[in-house]
């Protein structure tokens, strides 16, 4: 497979890719996270994950494909950002408590003048949990920078979670199979 700019930070996504064995280097540049109002759930992802990647190109060009990717959390079809501070990590995390909530992973990949966009939810279901489970997690995994104030390959993710249907690892912030099958699939013709 040709190398890939991945256009994120996220150590996960970093690690999935490490994972499936897939080059690349990383290139981010900052962008607006804000989407337009009456957008669909998936569209939002999308649409914030085609930000990151049209920045990136911009000094990019079309030397590498490029791959970004955003994920939300979703409660009542209420997206569900980072948490502000611990008190916000804890709100959230008790209202996703004993519930069903969804995770949407929005992926972008520009090749050249190829443009692929796609957005994949799974459901997760927490058992319900105590206070003093939620602010043991804050206090010692500090999930400040996750979208709904978790991460699944943590604790909470191992101890909390009831049962998730559909992707694992688009919990943890990429489809990562999905997305090798889209890059399989890319022309790696100027």
């Amino acid at each position: 497979m040709q190398k890939i700019i991945l256009a994120s930070q996220s150590p996960r996504r970093k690690q999935l890719l490490e994972w499936a064995e897939v080059p690349f280097e990383i290139r981010v540049k900052e962008t607006d996270e804000s989407y337009p109002a009456g957008l669909s759930l998936e569209a939002i992802a999308v649409h914030i994950a085609r930000n990151k990647a049209l920045a990136v190109a911009e000094s990019a060009g079309k030397e590498m494909p490029i791959l970004s990717a955003d994920t939300i959390v979703v409660l009542n079809n209420e997206v569900i950002g980072k948490p502000r501070d611990r008190d916000d990590a804890v709100s959230i995390l008790s209202k996703l408590s004993g519930r069903v909530h969804q995770v949407i992973t929005g992926v972008c990949i520009l090749n050249h003048n190829e443009e692929l966009h796609f957005a994949e939810t799974t459901e997760v279901e927490f058992h319900p949990l105590t206070t003093a489970q939620l602010e043991f997690y804050v206090d010692q995994y500090k999930p400040y920078d996750k979208a709904g104030a978790y991460a699944i390959q943590e604790w909470i993710g191992v101890v909390g979670i009831k049962r998730i249907n559909g992707d694992f690892y688009n919990v943890m912030g990429l489809p990562v199979s999905r997305v090798v099958q889209a890059l399989q699939g890319l022309r790696f013709t100027v």
